[in-house]
């Protein structure tokens, strides 16, 4: 998955749960961004493991069915 289409589909979630994507702080490896107040890293390779991206997507779904 390109990492713009994980990004886009990390605002997606967060728009339906009624929250905001919020960039937090870019490293040398990962983008930090914030869901609900919780940090989601996401790697600054152009191209994300699929297994990767099911993961963070998961991760981004629970926070937001959660708080």
């Amino acid at each position: 998955m390109k990492r713009k289409a994980l990004i886009k589909r990390l605002r997606s979630i967060a728009k339906e749960a009624g929250e905001e994507l919020q960039f937090v702080r870019e490293g040398s490896n990962h983008e930090i961004w914030a869901i609900s107040g919780q940090r989601v890293a996401v790697p600054r390779h152009t191209e994300i493991n699929e297994r990767t991206a099911r993961s963070i997507i998961k991760f981004a779904e629970e926070v937001t069915a959660h708080g």
